[in-house]
């Protein structure tokens, strides 16, 4: 349908239909919560002092799965319909959640399912670690279970991470920015829509969670989950793309670069898990240990404190992208790791003189 059409304009179109239709569902989503009181009330680990609808997902998962569809060449991306399931399975077990609140053991289950749909119909899994620790090619028995464990960290790493207004949305924004420039490069039109459509989605999303106040909504899980599931795709293809470096734009050191691009569900995920081991507190337990609740405890407001975030996250990709032929895997991934420590220490050691 598109093919005499120039790719530029494809993905142009692709993000324009999907920032509409979530800036489009958004003001009727939030009308019928406030008809149904699907609100997400004030609490002791919240940050919002006034109930505030949490049914975002819902115009993210729209236009994300709409402009998609519409735009995707499901001839040369068939996997595409085998993202889309796990993605309407991971939106009803958001929406449940949302509205209802499920186990959390059902909602480990259900993103494990998607998981399985991706990996075994898609075909879309780590089959090789790029001289890791060593390491290149590695067998399905290894490739499988990692793939899966790669995917439950960085959903829930999304789902974490969404403590302030507009954090996860963003850095989904950032992260599939620098995957869709990328993928754009390399002539994978494809996987550039795909970036496209979740930026659209978030970009509409963030017009009323992080610059409205009559108007305020929250992603909820729906949102960070379908979020985390197809920034995890992304990614997965990026380091499964860069196995064979013989062509223009090739990543040496693919997997300490995503380490990079994730650097903030990731590091910070890790950071609040130890802490709370240490303190002999349930690992999965929300409390206000994130970064994002240093920074607020600080004195900062929401958008500085996302702001603050997003520039590190960017230092981070660049500084990734600029030293991934100079350095090892091994040690750039170790430099990431003493900077993260350093650069997330810093506001604690603030707080607690404050």
């Amino acid at each position: 349908m598109f093919e005499s059409i120039p790719p530029i304009y494809i993905i142009a179109g692709t993000f324009l239909a999907s920032l509409i239709i979530s800036l489009v569902s958004i003001p009727s989503i939030i009308k019928v919560a406030k008809l149904k009181h699907l609100f997400d009330e004030p609490d002791e680990r919240t940050v919002h002092t006034y109930s505030v609808p949490t049914l975002g997902g819902l115009a993210i998962f729209s236009g994300f799965v709409v402009s998609s569809l519409f735009f995707c060449n499901i001839q040369i991306i068939p996997e595409l319909k085998y993202i889309i399931a796990g993605t309407i399975i991971l939106f009803f077990i958001g929406i449940k959640d949302d509205i209802l609140v499920i186990a959390p053991l059902t909602k480990l289950i259900g993103q494990i399912v998607v998981t399985f749909i991706i990996i075994f119909f898609s075909d879309i899994q780590l089959t090789n670690l790029h001289g890791f620790f060593g390491i290149t090619d590695i067998p399905s028995f290894i490739g499988i279970p990692l793939t899966i464990f790669v995917f439950l960290v960085i959903i829930n790493g999304f789902n974490l991470i969404d403590g302030i207004d507009g954090l996860s949305a963003s850095i989904g924004v950032v992260s599939a920015g620098s995957l869709g420039i990328w993928f754009f490069l390399i002539k994978e039109y494809q996987y550039a829509i795909i970036s496209v459509a979740i930026i659209g989605a978030l970009a509409g999303f963030l017009r009323y969670n992080l610059f409205s106040k009559k108007n305020k909504i929250f992603m909820g899980d729906t949102g960070s989950l379908i979020l985390g599931l197809i920034i995890t795709v992304l990614i997965v293809k990026f380091n499964e793309m860069n196995i064979n470096k013989n062509f223009d734009y090739a990543k040496y050191g693919s997997p300490a670069i995503s380490l990079a691009i994730l650097a903030i569900p990731l590091f910070d995920t890790l950071r609040v898990m130890f802490i709370r081991f240490f303190q002999r507190k349930p690992l999965f337990r929300p409390d206000k240990q994130h970064i994002h609740h240093i920074f607020i405890q600080l004195g900062l407001s929401h958008k500085q404190a996302v702001l603050i975030i997003v520039i590190i996250n960017i230092l981070f990709i660049l500084a990734a992208m600029l030293l991934h032929n100079t350095m090892g895997i091994r040690r750039l991934t170790l430099v990431f790791l003493l900077a993260a420590m350093i650069i997330f220490y810093v506001p604690v050691i603030l707080n607690k003189k404050k």
